[in-house]
């Protein structure tokens, strides 16, 4: 099979195509997770409490921008696979070209706001006393290299747009080797704590950026772009339009995380760093459901461009299915041995024991998201993005925060509680987008019956033209 045939999702077995497509995203995103986490153990391991609860706050902040990058780059993703859908690669470099241009100028805008507002969000987040000076440095180090965290995540959407998961992994793949190294050499070695964390996160990025330059120009890409398409243009409105409320929603999200994470601030040092801890895990608990939401956003934008929609729902039920299954291993594993999880990231007792507190009550997350994202996923490669914003806030602001809230405030606080919020949250969302689904659906059919309809009237009035066209040429033989 040739590599055009795997990168067109629409033909062939689905099973069979979305894992193929997804094991290297999941890959991609466990080397992400990775390098996420070895900030953090590095730090665990040869720097101090303070610089746990550093890390975490700061990177905290740092994901909330990230994300919120990476969700507005989903649009790329997206626009990509409905252009090769709809066969018409020729859109393809004018939309690259006007992405790039928007991308550095956001990515400049965002690096002068962390800097200048590193101290008040650190403030803001309640980090620790003992911790507020190392969550700074961390956040300004971060942001002063933010374009290349930027660029990283357009790269990888380039690349998911055009079926090929395999050069984001390359690319991950790069960062998270060059992360491991500065870490041990700046952490380990010459005892940086926060501070060489933070040096290695971003060194990391630009390396994997400027490699990822030279392995572009070397392969033939299925779209030609110029310097003359690296402009604002209306392609840009097009994106936006797409991936904005996809990035407004996991900046609130987000945001929410951040309020969550001030919430257990106030707890105390080891319940800080416990979060912390069950962050990085909960990271790699996530990693399932969200390469299902990556892989189904792209196969599905494929399908609608080729007008196969039963095609897109099946895709989505086999990523429920799929994911679920391996879902309830991963939260029985969290639920029963989360402590002994923990206890790679620290050798501090009480910060164990708050970090499985959380994660015994975020569990069952691991189940519930595989559904929550297979339906996202199909909603974004539809389009359809002012939905999937209005139900993640909805869910985020009416169950989660407001629950972790009460449960952060009860008299010797356990973290279960708030570790519960999460998939209590995700049962609500589900229930949602089932509800917009059976609408959506019915609407479609409909659309679909009316087009039916409209095809039987054109065809019966070509038909009676036909008829008449006879009866003309019949009376001018009879004529003759």
């Amino acid at each position: 099979m040739s590599a055009e045939d795997n990168q067109d999702f629409t033909k062939g077995s689905i099973p069979k195509k979305m894992i193929k497509f997804m094991l290297p995203i999941l890959a991609a995103l466990i080397l992400q997770a990775m390098y996420s986490a070895v900030d953090l153990l590095i730090v665990g391991k040869f720097g101090t409490t303070s610089g746990i609860s550093g890390v975490t706050t700061g990177s905290s902040i740092m994901n909330m921008v990230t994300f919120t990058v990476a969700s507005l780059t989903t649009a790329v993703t997206i626009m990509i696979g409905r252009y090769i859908g709809e066969k018409k690669p020729e859109k393809i470099g004018k939309l690259v070209g006007s992405a790039i241009a928007f991308f550095f100028a956001l990515s400049v805008v965002l690096t002068i706001l962390l800097l200048i507002f590193a101290k008040q969000l650190s403030v803001l987040m309640q980090a620790p006393e003992e911790a507020l000076d190392l969550t700074i440095l961390y956040i300004r180090i971060c942001g002063g290299g933010f374009v290349f965290v930027v660029f990283y995540n357009f790269i990888s959407s380039i690349f998911r747009g055009l079926g090929d998961s395999n050069m984001p992994l390359v690319f991950v793949g790069i960062a998270c080797i060059a992360n491991i190294i500065g870490d041990l050499v700046l952490v380990a070695i010459f005892h940086m704590n926060v501070a060489g964390a933070a040096i290695a996160t971003i060194g990391a990025q630009a390396i994997s950026v400027i490699l990822s330059v030279f392995i572009i120009r070397r392969r033939k890409l299925p779209f030609k772009m110029t310097l003359k398409d690296i402009r604002f243009s209306s392609e840009i409105k097009e994106f936006v339009y797409i991936g904005a409320p996809l990035a407004l929603q996991d900046f609130l999200t987000n945001l929410s995380f951040l309020a969550i994470c001030a919430f257990i601030n106030r707890l105390g040092l080891d319940a800080s760093s416990g979060y912390g801890v069950a962050q990085k895990i909960q990271s790699f608990v996530m990693l399932i459901p969200s390469a299902i939401m990556q892989s189904m956003a792209s196969f599905v934008a494929q399908n609608v461009g080729a007008r196969k929609e039963k095609r897109a729902k099946n895709a989505m039920k086999f990523g429920m299915l799929f994911g679920g299954g391996i879902g309830v291993v991963v939260a029985y594993v969290v639920f029963f041995h989360g402590d002994l999880v923990a206890k790679l990231f620290t050798n501090d007792a009480a910060v164990v024991t708050r970090a499985f507190e959380f994660l015994r009550g975020f569990a069952i997350e691991s189940v519930v998201t595989c559904i929550l994202f297979s339906f996202m996923g199909y909603f974004n490669g539809h389009s359809q993005s002012l939905f999937v914003m209005a139900q993640g806030l909805a869910q985020t602001f009416l169950i989660r925060l407001p629950m972790s809230y009460v449960m952060s405030i009860q008299k010797d606080a356990s973290l279960f509680g708030v570790g519960l919020a999460a998939p209590t949250a995700t049962v609500f969302g589900i229930t949602l987008c089932l509800i917009y689904y059976i609408i959506n659906s019915r609407k479609m059919k409909k659309n679909n019956d009316n087009l039916d309809v409209d095809i039987d009237l054109d065809k019966d009035i070509e038909s009676d033209k036909d008829i008449e066209l006879d009866k003309v040429v019949e009376q001018d033989q009879e004529k003759k």
